[in-house]
Order: structure tokens, then C-alpha cells, then sequence
């Protein structure tokens, strides 16, 4: 698979292949909008988060406590330069990729966080994100217990009582399952969970030349998933790549499951019809 897409720009998803955890979030997350905007400088969301952290380290170093350092940092983000979150931009895929957030003014719960998270980092606060449920949410540890910041609804703070009641409303899951997900998670789930995201919003509209891009990623992150090697080979025929689709079929009819055999021998005829056309 790795030969149809080449990663060797990507130094930090090339570490996610490898299982590495020293991983610089905000530049995993440019790699991911690189793919959609092929001559994007990372130096201009950088500096962007950078001159944020400026604007706000002095009232940090002023704060109190960890509540009103994290809140001036969040507000600041959120109402001084309007970065919120939208319904619509759940549908939305440049609210997935950082400098069209910074552009646009709108994000997803997660991209969001990874803003949030990287400004705060920078003026000593320790935000890290974590793997809620359904809604993605950042946290610190404070004296009086972690409070989590929800980067989305207007960058409100809760304590972990009221994040785990609001969580328990949200999803109707049991209490102890929210529980077990409130803690930080690796950057490889973290970059997993935005490619689920972006993979569902372009495979919605028809969009499968980005959609090629998601699912490679996503079959790079987990090469023996075979849901992720049979997505990988549908989108190639759809992408009118069908040497690898041919090559992905035939490869997955050696082990798949009976349910999808005929599926997939479908679309290898697509792929064997079309390969006159596309090569």
C-alpha cells in the first residue's frame, strides 16, 4: 500500500507508524491538511499559535490558579478571535484542518482542542486531550481535582462532576465507561479519530480523490484491520485507481469473510472493466 502513497513528507505520521508517542500534534495535524492543500506552509499556523501564546503569557503568569490561567487562555481563543465551534461544521471538512479553523473562524470539537492545546502548552499550562466520548475534550490537573475544557461550546470549563453528568446525557452511556475515557490519549488515537471523521465526511459527498487520501492513512495506521484494506480497495476503484483496487481485491479474496466475498467480486469487475480506461 505504501508504494500508491507516499508519506516521506510526513515526519510526524511517520512516527505514528511507528508507534512512537513523541509526536508534535499541531504538525501531525498540518500533515493530514497538506493532503488538501498540497502547498500549505505550516509556518503560518505555527506562527499564528505562537502569537497567540504572546498575547496571553503575561496574564497566565498572572493568574491565580490553573482555572483562571486555563480560562483567559481559552476565552482569549474563543472571543477575542472568534474561534468556535459551529453545528455545521461537523459536516465540514476544512473544520478539521487547523489553518482553515484559524481562516474560517469555525472547527469540530477535536481540531478545536488541538488549537487550544497548543497554545496552552506553550505558556506552561498543561492541557492534554482526551478521549471522551462522542465529544471531544482537553484536561489539567489542578489542586482542586481536573477540570476539562470543551473547546467547542464556547470554550467552557467543567469540573469532572458536571463533565461527566453533561457526557452521560450526551452519549446514554453507563457512567463508569465515560469514567474510563476521561483521561489523555496518544497522539496515534488522537490523528486515528480525526481520519474517521474526514473519512466519513468526503465518502458523503463523493469526494473520492480525498477519500483515497484518508482511507491510506488509515490503512497505513492499521495494515492487517481488513475493514480498513477492504474500505482502501472500494475507494480505489472509485478513484478510478484500478490496478490497486485489482491488486487490493484479489489480495483480500484469499481470507475474507463469506458476507463479503460477492461484494467483492463486484467491484473487482468494476475495477477489471474500467483498467482499459484509466491506464
Amino acid at each position: 500500500m505504501s508504494q500508491d502513497f507516499d508519506f516521506s513528507q510526513d515526519t510526524e505520521f511517520k512516527k505514528l507508524l511507528d508507534w512512537r508517542t513523541d509526536v508534535d500534534l499541531t504538525v501531525a495535524a498540518l500533515e493530514l491538511a497538506r493532503d488538501a492543500y498540497p502547498n500549505l506552509d505550516f509556518s503560518v499556523t505555527q506562527n499564528w499559535i505562537e502569537e497567540r501564546a504572546d498575547e496571553v503569557r503575561g496574564g497566565v503568569a498572572r493568574a491565580s490558579n490553573e482555572h483562571d490561567a486555563l480560562e483567559l487562555v481559552a476565552k482569549h481563543l474563543s472571543v477575542t478571535h472568534g474561534i468556535v465551534g459551529e453545528a455545521a461544521a461537523y459536516k465540514d471538512p476544512e473544520a478539521s484542518y487547523l489553518n482553515r479553523i484559524i481562516e474560517n473562524k469555525f472547527g469540530i470539537p477535536i481540531s478545536l482542542t488541538l488549537l487550544h492545546v497548543a497554545v496552552c502548552q506553550k505558556v506552561g499550562i498543561d492541557l492534554q486531550p482526551i478521549g471522551s466520548p462522542r465529544h471531544f475534550l482537553s484536561r489539567i490537573e489542578t489542586t482542586a481535582g481536573p477540570l476539562f475544557l470543551d473547546a467547542f461550546a464556547g470554550s467552557r470549563i467543567l469540573t469532572e462532576a458536571a463533565a461527566i453528568e453533561w457526557l452521560e446525557t450526551l452519549t446514554h452511556m453507563p457512567r463508569r465507561e465515560i469514567v474510563r475515557n476521561l483521561v489523555p490519549v496518544a497522539p496515534r488515537s488522537i490523528i486515528h479519530r480525526m481520519l474517521n471523521n474526514l473519512k466519513v465526511i468526503y465518502a458523503d459527498r463523493e469526494r473520492w480523490e480525498a477519500t483515497w487520501k484518508i482511507q491510506s492513512r488509515l490503512t497505513a495506521l492499521n495494515p492487517s484491520d481488513y475493514a480498513e484494506r477492504r474500505d482502501l480497495a472500494v475507494v480505489a476503484v472509485k478513484s478510478q485507481r484500478c490496478g490497486a483496487a485489482i491488486r487490493l481485491i484479489k489480495s483480500l479474496l484469499q481470507s475474507c469473510p463469506e458476507e463479503d466475498r460477492e461484494a467483492l467480486e463486484g467491484q473487482l469487475k468494476l475495477a477489471e472493466r474500467d483498467i482499459p480506461l484509466w491506464n
